[in-house]
């Protein structure tokens, strides 16, 4: 099986090297040739691609926008499995829908990454015990998906985890894009000034993503806006809760308020998974 990753930054170039490892020939293609050079110079790619349509295989790893300008502009061999591995999910389904295709495509999105980006900072470990999150439809090619499948076992994944891209935009809104936008907005207190000395590992939790690069989240967060809101509307409400309690002195509600949370996140790590979810172990 002949591959190309098209997207060579920290996901892309990971993606190379846990191929690699499994045994696998993989070229490489990016859109500026720093990142491209630096995966040749170190044997994160086998090669170039110079030709797309030569591959039965093509892994996507770019942002929202150019993902769909890459699905659109390059030309795929006829029947080639594409795998996008885009964060959102609806935005690109929609894209790929709305032409005919050559292709046979498969939504993806792994569920692992760095507080850091760039191709320097790939390994080929990143995917080791993590999640692969796949979003068939009714139009996903079986011999595609099991495609997919086979290279998520063979890369390291723990598990496989199936569902709708409306499902999954739902909730990656909730367990990533939340996650990196209340981890922003917490460091823009003034305190953050001069805390050597003040921090724990609670600080470095909340603070580890506030960093990332703006230029690739703020397109996932526009691309996925009526679930961010959703969710920001959601945490607004749950502090106001809190900040109520405190601001009247009223420990007996901020006790509950408190108990609240503790039993819902409790609960949370226990239940099961929704009808909609096909979640498959690995290893």
């Amino acid at each position: 099986m002949k591959i190309c990753v098209a997207g060579l930054g920290l996901i892309g170039g990971s993606i190379c090297m846990a191929l690699k490892r499994a045994g696998y020939r993989v070229a490489g293609w990016n859109r500026s040739e720093p990142p491209l050079l630096y995966a040749l110079d170190h044997g994160i790619i086998d090669e170039r691609t110079e030709n797309v349509a030569l591959y039965d295989l093509v892994f996507v790893a770019l942002p929202p926008e150019a993902t769909v300008k890459f699905l659109n502009s390059a030309q795929f061999k006829d029947g080639a499995t594409v795998a996008d591995i885009c964060g959102i999910k609806e935005y690109i389904l929609g894209a790929v829908n709305a032409v005919p295709r050559n292709f046979n495509f498969v939504g993806c999105h792994p569920m692992a990454g760095k507080e850091v980006s760039g191709i320097e900072n790939a390994c080929a470990d990143l995917f080791d015990r993590a999640s692969m999150v796949i979003t068939p439809d009714e139009s996903t090619d079986k011999g595609a998906l099991e495609s997919v499948r086979k290279i998520t076992a063979e890369i390291g994944f723990k598990y496989i985890v199936e569902c709708s891209a409306k499902t999954h935009d739902r909730k990656i809104a909730y367990t990533s894009q939340l996650a990196h936008i209340v981890s922003n907005a917490y460091v823009k207190d003034g305190e953050i000034e001069s805390c050597i000395g003040f921090t724990g590992g609670s600080f470095q939790d909340m603070t580890r993503i506030a960093g990332v690069d703006e230029n690739v989240w703020a397109s996932l967060y526009l691309k996925n806006a009526g679930n961010v809101s959703e969710k920001i509307s959601s945490l607004i409400s749950s502090l106001q809760e809190i900040k109520s309690a405190v601001e009247q002195g009223d420990e007996q509600t901020l006790r509950t308020v408190l108990k609240d949370g503790r039993l819902r996140f409790d609960s949370g790590k226990k239940s099961t998974v929704s009808a909609d979810i096909y979640v498959k172990k690995l290893k």
